[in-house]
C-alpha cells in the first residue's frame, strides 16, 4: 500500500505488460508506480479538479483481460452528456458541430418517421370505415343522411386524432418508446455520441454503442451508468461490419446507422446498406479529405471506385464521390439513396441519406452518375452523364447509354488538355424541405445546441445553392489564371444575373460561383473586366492566357448592381464560413495506448514545417561544404609547398606517425589512397575533379583525374 493516499483499493494480477499508474494529489503532484507480474493492492485518488478549468481528472479502473488497470481520465461535458475520456483517446471540441448537427437531423428524422407511421394507420382505418358505411345504406335519402353523419363523425375523429398526435409528437428525450427508432453507432470510442443521442433525441427505442476495443467498451459502460441510460443505451464489443451483417434480416434492421470512422468508411458501406430499414437514415463521416480532394486519385479509386481531381471544386467533387459510392453499394441489393444533407465541413465530409428499396428506381442510377472533364489550366469543366432516360408512353422510360463526349481533345477556351475524373453523383445533394424543418428545429432549441448558429448558417447556405448545377468556380482562381485584378463578388454575380442566368454560392468554398451560365459567358465577363483593368504584357506571353483573352466577347456584359446579387444569408449576417477556432484544430492522430494527447501534440509541433526545415538545413550544409572545400583547397596547396621543402626522411617519419594514430578504418582507406601504382586505382573518373577541376586528395585520390572525351564536365552524371 502507498502511504498518504486516500480512496479505494484495487487488485492487479497476471498482467504482463508494464502498468503505469499516475496519482494526482490535491496539489497536482504526480506519482508513478510500475510493476510486473505480481499481485499488488494499490490505494488511489478518486478525483481531482484542475484549477480554473471545467474538466475533471479522474482515475478509473478498466478491465484488461483478467486484470483491472487504473487509467487517468478526463471528464468532458458536451450538450446534456458528461462522459469520461482516457488520456490516450483524443477529444476534439471542433467536432462538437458534427455531433450537434447529428442530434438535430436524427431528431427531425425520428419525428417524421413517427408521423409517417401514424398517417399510414389513419388512412387504412378511414378506408375501412367508408366501406362499412356504404354497405349499411340502400336508399338514396338514407345515404345522404348517413354521409352527413359520417362526415360529422370524421370531423370529430380527425380533431381528436390531431390532439392525440400532438400529444404523441411531444416526445421526451431520455425515455424509451416501444414504437421508437433503433440507432446503431458502429464506431463509438468513448460513447459520447450515443450518450448524447440517448439524452437529447426524443422518440428512441434503443441505441447500440459498438466498438472493437474492449477498453473503449468498458468506458462506454461507465459513461452509460454515469448518465443513467441503462434502459436506453447498450454497449457492444464487436467488429462494426459484423454487427450490421448479423442484422441483415428485415426484422432486425436499424432505423438509423451512424458511422464516424478514422479515415474512410468504404469498408463498412456494404454492410451498412443491408442493415438499415427501408426509408432509414445513414449518417456517414469521411475524414480522408485529402484523398477525396485529389491528392491521391489512385487511392480514391481503390476505396470509392472513382477518380478524384485536384481542382477548385474538389470539395464538392469529394462529396459527390461519397454519394456515388453509397449508391453503388445500395444498387447491388435493389436499393437506392435520397440525399437529405451533404456538407463539406472543415477537414471532413458529413452526409445524411435515406435508403429506399425499389428495382424500378435502381434502373435510374446510371443517369444520376457523370464523368468530369476538367481543364488543367483554366479549370473549366464539363460533365458527361453515364446513362440516359428516354421518356416513352405514360410514366415509363427507356434506359440507354449516354452519348458523348462533351469536349474535344483540347479545352475550347484556352487550348489546354483535360483531366478525367469520376464517376460522381450528378443529381441534387440535399432535400430543401428537410433542411427547412431542421433549421426550424434548431431555432427552437438554440439553448441545447452550442453550435446552433453555425448549423443554421451552413444549412441556409446549402439551401440557397443551385440544386440542378453540380460543381462551382472560385472567383479568385478565375481571375488568378489570367493574372488580373479580382472583381468584387457582388459585381460578378450582378453581371451573371443581368445576363439572365442564375447564380449562387457554395457552402464548400468561400468566394465560390455556382451558375447555370455557359463557361464562355464567364470568360466574356472576365474579358470585359480586363479591358478596364488590363493585364501586364509580360503575362500575355503565356499561350493559354493569350488564347483566352484574345477571343471576342459574344455576351452583352452589364456590371450594374442587381437587387438579388447579395444573397439572403449574407444580408442576415449568418455564420457561414467559420474561421479556425483554435490552433492545431484539424484532425487529431489516431488513438493509441502508448502515446497521450499531449505527447502527440508536442510531436506535431516539432514536426510542423519539417520539409521547409530540411530545405534550410540542406542549404546550410551546402554552404558549409563549399566553405570547407575552399579552405581544404588552400590547405592542400600549402601542404604541397611544405612537403616539397621536406626531405625524404622527414616525409617517411610523418607517414609513420599518421599510421600509428590512424584508426583501423582509415588504415584500410590508406591502402588505396596512398597507392602509387595506377593499376591499384579504380578506372572511374573522379567526380570532384570533373566538376571543379581540382580534387582535395590530389595524387592520393583513388579515381582517375581526367575528363571523358564523350562528355563535358557539367553534364557528367553524379554517382
Amino acid at each position: 500500500m502507498f502511504p498518504h493516499a486516500s480512496g479505494c483499493c484495487m487488485n492487479i494480477s497476471n498482467f504482463s505488460p508494464i502498468l503505469n499508474f499516475a496519482f494526482k494529489t490535491n496539489d497536482l503532484s504526480l506519482m508513478e508506480y510500475t510493476r510486473y507480474d505480481q499481485d499488488v493492492w494499490i490505494m488511489f485518488m478518486c478525483t481531482t479538479v484542475k484549477p480554473g478549468g471545467t474538466e475533471t481528472m479522474e482515475l478509473n479502473s478498466v478491465q484488461e483481460g483478467k486484470a483491472e488497470v487504473l487509467m487517468e481520465c478526463n471528464t468532458v461535458k458536451e450538450g446534456k452528456a458528461e462522459v469520461l475520456f482516457p488520456k490516450n483517446v483524443f477529444y476534439n471540441p471542433v467536432q462538437e458541430f458534427n455531433r450537434d448537427l447529428s442530434v438535430a437531423v436524427i431528431s427531425q428524422f425520428a419525428k417524421d418517421r413517427l408521423t409517417d407511421s401514424t398517417d399510414g394507420k389513419k388512412s387504412k382505418q378511414s378506408k375501412v370505415k367508408q366501406e362499412s358505411d356504404c354497405m349499411e345504406v340502400d336508399q338514396k335519402d338514407e345515404i345522404k343522411d348517413n354521409i352527413d353523419i359520417v362526415n360529422d363523425e370524421k370531423e370529430d375523429t380527425t380533431s381528436t386524432d390531431k390532439v392525440k398526435d400532438e400529444k404523441e409528437l411531444e416526445l421526451e428525450p431520455g425515455k424509451k418508446y416501444d414504437n421508437g427508432i433503433k440507432i446503431l453507432e458502429g464506431l463509438s470510442a468513448s460513447g459520447l455520441r450515443s450518450v448524447r443521442f440517448g439524452l437529447e433525441i426524443p422518440g428512441v427505442n434503443s441505441i447500440i454503442a459498438n466498438d472493437f476495443d474492449e477498453n473503449a467498451v468498458s468506458f462506454i459502460n461507465k459513461n452509460i451508468e454515469k448518465n443513467n441510460l441503462q434502459e436506453l443505451v447498450s454497449s457492444s464489443c464487436d467488429d462494426a461490419a459484423m454487427v450490421m451483417y448479423r442484422n441483415r434480416n428485415p426484422k432486425d434492421h436499424f432505423d438509423v446507422i451512424d458511422l464516424d470512422p478514422y479515415g474512410s468508411p468504404s469498408k463498412f458501406l456494404d454492410a451498412t446498406v443491408q442493415a438499415v430499414k427501408d426509408g432509414g437514415l445513414l449518417c456517414i463521416t469521411c475524414t480522408d479529405a485529402a484523398v477525396l480532394c485529389g491528392n491521391a486519385g489512385e487511392t480514391c479509386y481503390s476505396k470509392y471506385g472513382a477518380m478524384s481531381l485536384r481542382t477548385t471544386s474538389c470539395h464538392e467533387i469529394g462529396l459527390r464521390i461519397i454519394l456515388q459510392c453509397i449508391e453503388s453499394h445500395a444498387n447491388r441489393y435493389s436499393r437506392y439513396i435520397v440525399p437529405l444533407i451533404s456538407l463539406s465541413i472543415d477537414f471532413y465530409f458529413r452526409v445524411f441519406v435515406r435508403v429506399h428499396t425499389g428495382q424500378g428506381k435502381v434502373k435510374r442510377s446510371a443517369s444520376k452518375m457523370a464523368m468530369v472533364y476538367s481543364c488543367n489550366e483554366c479549370r473549366s469543366f464539363s460533365l458527361q452523364r453515364i446513362g440516359a432516360m428516354i421518356p416513352t408512353k405514360g410514366n415509363n422510360f427507356k434506359y440507354s447509354p449516354a452519348t458523348g463526349p462533351p469536349v474535344t481533345d483540347k479545352c475550347e477556351h484556352c487550348g489546354s488538355k483535360h483531366h478525367i475524373g469520376g464517376p460522381i453523383w450528378a443529381d441534387p445533394i440535399c432535400d430543401i424541405d428537410f433542411i427547412d424543418s431542421v433549421i426550424n428545429r434548431v431555432n427552437d432549441n438554440k439553448d441545447s445546441l452550442k453550435t446552433s448558429e453555425r448549423i443554421v448558417g451552413m444549412l441556409t447556405l446549402q439551401k440557397e445553392e443551385l440544386q440542378e448545377v453540380p460543381l462551382y468556380f472560385k472567383l479568385d482562381s478565375l481571375f488568378g489564371f489570367v493574372h488580373a485584378e479580382t472583381m468584387p463578388l457582388i459585381q460578378f454575380r450582378s453581371a451573371l444575373l443581368n445576363a439572365g442566368y442564375k447564380v449562387s454560392l457554395s457552402h464548400a468554398m468561400k468566394n465560390s460561383i455556382k451558375t447555370d451560365a455557359p463557361h464562355n459567358v464567364l470568360w466574356d465577363i472576365i474579358r470585359a473586366w480586363v479591358k478596364d483593368h488590363p493585364v501586364k504584357p509580360v503575362r500575355l506571353e503565356d499561350t493559354a492566357i493569350k488564347t483566352l483573352l484574345e477571343k471576342e466577347c459574344t455576351t452583352k456584359v452589364s456590371f450594374e448592381e442587381h437587387p438579388e446579387a447579395n444573397p439572403q444569408s449574407r444580408k442576415d449576417k449568418l455564420l457561414r464560413y467559420q474561421a479556425n477556432p483554435e490552433p492545431h484544430w484539424g484532425p487529431k492522430a489516431k488513438a493509441t495506448r502508448t502515446m497521450s494527447n499531449e505527447l502527440q501534440e508536442e510531436r506535431k509541433r516539432k514536426l510542423q514545417g519539417k520539409k521547409g526545415k530540411q530545405k534550410d538545413q540542406i542549404e546550410e550544409e551546402e554552404e558549409n561544404d563549399t566553405k570547407e572545400s575552399d579552405g581544404n583547397n588552400e590547405e592542400v596547396k600549402k601542404r604541397k609547398l611544405c612537403e616539397s621543402e621536406l626531405t625524404d626522411q622527414d616525409q617517411e617519419n610523418i607517414a609513420c606517425q599518421n599510421e600509428e594514430t590512424a584508426s583501423p578504418k582509415s588504415k584500410k582507406q590508406a591502402s588505396w589512397m596512398t597507392a602509387k601504382n595506377p593499376e591499384e586505382r579504380r578506372k572511374d573518373p573522379c567526380r570532384h575533379f570533373i566538376k571543379r577541376g581540382i580534387c582535395n586528395y590530389g595524387d592520393k585520390c583513388r579515381f582517375l583525374h581526367c575528363i571523358p572525351s564523350h562528355q563535358s564536365p557539367e553534364g557528367y552524371p553524379r554517382y
